[in-house]
């Protein structure tokens, strides 16, 4: 494959996009020369060995498609089109392209999965097949693991796995360094019974996020229309659906009171309950059905500390099954971690800080979601609790948190920044 724009001689010799431009711009201006721009950059420096490209002449039919083998090049004998690409072209005819085709000279169509999938059943008269898994058998993960790696008790595990393969909704509330997030996922594997990310997926919520980021809707093209774009949650359900084995999937959701609730789900509200799995309702942007499989497990996160949130959606409430992560500095695997330590610094730390919690909890401005979590005071795998590291956490982290905390009682803030600062010495 070849592309115009011969005055500009090698590609390879333009460092940016701009210098591109100021080359172009004695004879073009305006939005054709940003197509322009674009097109070159894009064949010289974007297109990857591997990639498939589709050849189309005019708007209404496709030629050719083929599969990129080489980076770009310059051939000055030439006559004309002297950028240049090798290409095995798989595919050669005249198919009737769906609808109008881009006018651009080049476009990079591999964030519209519809639109390449139509392509491809039309081409090759079949979806071209997802990668085969790994051989590599993938890690073993089971309750013991899930107990080694997060401080939560049996008990609380047993009840959380149970909670969740009940209701297929859950959201784990904590204050902060509780490990929510470092728990959902490990909860996920341990329900596989192995460490498998491709049937785990995590987004973040915020005050921004929608209905169209998260199942579909309208997206500007770079030739000034929309296309209707799938969102997160829509391809997973997909892939969770055609799953041959049935196998569960798990959608986790950071920061899930922080988005617009009913904004971000819409209809999905109803079609997330464990009781309607499987019913269907039409979507809002496209003319079909849809439901949310029966594999498909939801894990929220909430921050319980968090003032600047408003009150969670109660038609959420009540279609999530809410655990509450209170601070595990009790547990058998923070009580593990504390004596293959052995740092006594660490020790009065975590005493001071057992009590301190207790005062927040007691605190009525503030309450048990304020807590301290044990991640504090939890370092990674293979490293020491050295002082260093323990001094740093109390003057970074807890003594910035309670001044936070206590901005209008600056003698109760101080009086435990005393003691942390104590347990230190």
């Amino acid at each position: 494959m070849a592309i115009g724009w011969d005055e500009l001689d090698n590609l390879a010799a333009y460092p940016s996009r701009e210098a591109i431009r100021q080359a172009l711009d004695v004879e073009e201006s305006g939005g054709s020369m940003r197509n322009a721009v674009l097109a070159v950059w894009q064949f010289q420096n974007e297109i990857a060995v591997g990639d498939i490209v589709y050849a189309k002449r005019g708007r209404r039919e496709i030629v050719g498609r083929g599969e990129v083998t080489s980076g770009g090049r310059f051939e000055p004998d030439r006559a004309s089109f002297r950028h240049v690409r090798s290409v095995n072209w798989t595919h050669t005819g005249s198919w009737e392209h769906p609808g109008d085709a881009a006018t651009k000279t080049l476009t990079d169509i591999t964030p519209y999965r519809d639109y390449v999938e139509k392509l491809e059943a039309l081409v090759t008269g079949d979806v071209e097949p997802v990668p085969p898994v790994p051989a590599t058998p993938l890690p073993s993960y089971d309750k013991a693991a899930f107990l080694s790696e997060v401080y939560l008790s049996e008990t609380g595990y047993d009840r959380l796995r149970s909670l969740l393969l009940r209701k297929k909704n859950v959201i784990l509330a904590g204050p902060p360094g509780v490990g929510k997030t470092f728990a959902a996922k490990r909860l996920a594997y341990s329900i596989l019974g192995m460490k498998d990310p491709s049937r785990i997926q995590t987004v973040q919520f915020h005050q921004s996020y929608s209905y169209e980021d998260f199942m579909m809707g309208y997206r500007p093209t770079e030739t000034g229309g929309f296309t209707l774009a799938e969102g997160a949650f829509y391809r997973f359900c997909e892939e969770a659906r055609a799953d041959d084995d049935d196998q569960p999937y798990f959608f986790i959701v950071d920061e899930i009171n922080r988005g617009n609730i009913s904004k971000i789900f819409g209809e999905l509200l109803m079609l997330i309950e464990a009781d309607k799995r499987g019913q269907d309702l039409r979507l809002v942007y496209k003319n079909e059905t849809f439901s949310v499989p029966a594999n498909v497990h939801i894990i929220g996160m909430m921050n319980t500390a968090d003032r600047s949130l408003a009150v969670l959606d109660y038609a959420l409430r009540r279609r999530f099954g809410f655990f509450e992560m209170p601070p595990g500095f009790d547990s058998a695997g923070f009580t593990r971690w504390q004596q293959e330590a052995g740092s006594p610094t660490l020790d009065r730390l975590v005493t001071v800080v057992v009590d301190l919690n207790r005062t927040i909890s007691d605190d009525p401005a503030l309450g048990q979601g304020f807590a301290i979590g044990h991640s504090y005071l939890t370092r990674p795998a293979g490293s020491d609790a050295d002082d260093a590291w323990l001094y740093s956490v109390v003057e970074d982290e807890l003594i910035p948190l309670l001044d936070e905390y206590w901005f209008d009682e600056p003698i109760k803030a101080e009086e435990w920044t005393g003691r942390l600062r104590s347990a230190l010495a």
